[in-house]
């Protein structure tokens, strides 16, 4: 496939997805465009024809990443790569998917105070009463939870920690995912 094929297929998506991130269409056109450049100057490194949407979506979230870096902004990768994943496909698998699985094999121990805190919005204080435990149990089940999770991504696939601590990576197929399949 050529540079031209892929823009005249994905530049709209592309350039909607971006917007949607930086709320702003000059900037937008600036990272479009960049974000184009990266995929004419690696096409050619691509395997996978197969692959080729979250490719270069992948690229616009990293050119996105890389603006938001450079204004010194505040980005939380983990939150945002999980938005943006299931906005490049619907149909295909993603890191919800992987989420349930993931939280669905947690130990109840862990899952039922990480969930009455984070999807719940107890305080902490609230979840120990609540689960009759002191609240330095209940911060220990949240945290080791969290870590369960992060875990779970890299285990099922492939993400790693930063250096600041976010995890990053990108989805599997469902196929190679080791949770979801």
């Amino acid at each position: 496939m050529t540079t031209h094929k892929v823009w005249n297929t994905y530049h709209l998506d592309i350039q909607k997805f971006i917007i949607s991130k930086v709320k702003n269409n000059t900037i937008a056109d600036d990272l479009l465009q960049d974000t184009f450049l990266k995929i004419h100057t690696k096409l050619h490194t691509l395997k996978e024809d197969r692959k080729l949407k979250s490719w270069c979506f992948s690229i616009a979230r990293n050119s996105i990443l890389n603006y938001w870096r450079a204004n010194n902004k505040t980005v939380e990768i983990a939150s945002f790569e999980s938005e943006t994943t299931s906005e490049i496909n619907t149909n295909k698998h993603t890191e919800e998917d992987c989420l349930r699985k993931i939280l669905g094999n947690l130990p109840k121990k862990y899952r039922t105070p990480l969930f009455l805190s984070d999807i719940k919005g107890l305080k902490q204080q609230e979840v120990a009463d609540q689960l009759n435990q002191t609240l330095s149990t209940t911060k220990s089940q949240i945290q080791r939870a969290r870590k369960l999770i992060a875990q779970g991504f890299m285990d099922c696939c492939g993400f790693v920690m930063n250096e600041d601590g976010n995890l990053v990576g990108e989805i599997q197929d469902k196929e190679d995912c080791k949770v979801c399949n």
